[in-house]
């Protein structure tokens, strides 16, 4: 999977920023106490890999880490400043609370987040779905013949 490349004063992401204020779901920054509790629901729900990364977005001040919350109940996460400077993810939705705009608005936040925190361009690393990032916010692929900062990446082998 390619690395993109998003432009944060692209015309899209401020369009885009106006249609997802209306989910009713709580985009918020997480909080220094509720580490534990979104590392080990991100563990849960996605990979260990992700959970180091999270664990990364709470060391940075500001913590990089956004959470989608509804009435008390995590459903979704999304880190930025983790891997690399300047890179958005991971990023991910619980299952049964996909298809409701989560992902977009955890997506424009972060990515609203990162310019005003002086980004002009975010990368995607290794981003999975390419033509989800492509249409919603016209990130495009940087064309490079190996992984990228990910490659050589160690891996727990009993996983």
């Amino acid at each position: 999977m390619p690395d993109l490349l998003v432009s944060l004063y692209s015309p899209t992401l401020a369009n885009l920023k106006r249609k997802t204020d209306t989910t009713g779901i709580r985009i918020r920054p997480a909080l220094p106490p509720e580490m534990h509790v979104v590392v080990d629901w991100v563990r849960q729900n996605f990979s260990e890999n992700w959970a180091s990364e999270v664990s990364v977005a709470f060391s940075r001040q500001p913590i990089a880490c956004l959470i989608a919350v509804e009435g008390g109940k995590l459903l979704g996460f999304a880190c930025y400043d983790t891997t690399a400077r300047g890179f958005f993810g991971p990023t991910g939705v619980a299952g049964e609370s996909r298809g409701r705009g989560i992902g977009v608005d955890l997506l424009t936040a972060s990515l609203e987040t990162m310019k005003t925190l002086g980004h002009a361009y975010a990368f995607i690393g290794d981003a999975g779905p390419v033509d989800f990032y492509a249409k919603t916010i016209g990130a495009v692929a940087i064309p490079a013949a190996d992984k990228g900062i990910y490659e050589g990446m160690l891996r727990n082998p009993s996983k």
